[in-house]
């Protein structure tokens, strides 16, 4: 009976089980130490289709995501001759760094409802702003924000930055920059076909600070108010240190 059960679902599901993800990363973990210069992540695997691979070409987008924060943007103004904020849109849940990879231009890969379910492109990016301005002001923070989030090196989008092979392998480089903040990363990797996505996977990559940097980093979480001090301290005796040479 189960056997019939079976050989019915195999037919009705079109004779063939869906295609899965295989893959893998060059490192599950980064370490932040004082020489850090930013590091080179490759991601890598198989596309395992359960014959062979289908003659029509598949694609893969790969999206490399840190850890969401709220952000607060703010427009400045010139008023009487002096700069100040005017203006300002709160994102509650915008991702600390953010990297995709296709193979292919996103908006030939998929239309704008699958884009914005998988949050495929930095315009499909859900950053949840909270603010009572309009809809075009809302857009035009957005739009600063990612310009800004792009020029530090910590968003990216690289149309045709994945390498597929033989329908079957597929590979691609994301550079970490130095001033990637600390946190849980996730790898989040999806096969595209006709405009669907197929299947997905993930993987998950830390970041995190050692050493010396790492002992620094949390006397600052756990001992905010002392930590301010000694470093209020130390300038100020570098300072009148330095006054001292500067005087000979």
């Amino acid at each position: 009976m189960r056997q019939l059960i079976a050989l019915i679902c195999f037919v009705l599901l079109g004779g063939a089980a869906p295609p899965r993800l295989i893959a893998d990363l060059s490192q599950s973990k980064i370490d932040i130490v004082y020489t850090f210069a930013g590091a080179e992540l490759l991601i890598f695997g198989a596309i395992q289709y359960p014959g062979s691979p289908p003659d029509t070409r598949s694609d893969i987008a790969i999206i490399v995501r840190g850890p969401p924060e709220a952000i607060t943007v703010r427009k400045k103004a010139r008023i009487a001759g002096i700069w100040v904020n005017t203006r300002a849109v709160r994102f509650e849940t915008a991702p600390s760094f953010y990297s995709v990879a296709t193979t292919k231009p996103i908006a030939d890969l998929v239309d704008e409802r699958t884009a914005t379910i998988y949050e495929l492109g930095l315009d499909h990016l859900q950053l949840s702003p909270v603010s009572s301005s309009n809809a075009k002001e809302i857009r035009s923070f957005e739009s600063g924000f990612l310009n800004l989030r792009q020029s530090e090196g910590l968003y990216s989008d690289a149309p045709e930055g994945v390498q597929l092979t033989e329908n079957v392998l597929y590979r691609t480089r994301v550079l970490i920059p130095s001033q990637v903040p600390v946190g849980n990363y996730t790898v989040e990797i999806h096969l595209i076909e006709k405009g669907e996505v197929l299947a997905s996977t993930t993987r998950d990559i830390s970041i995190d600070k050692s050493g010396f940097e790492r002992d620094v980093y949390v006397a600052s979480q756990k001992n905010s108010f002392s930590y301010g001090l000694i470093a209020v301290v130390l300038a100020l005796l570098l300072g009148w240190v330095g006054g001292l040479f500067s005087r000979k």
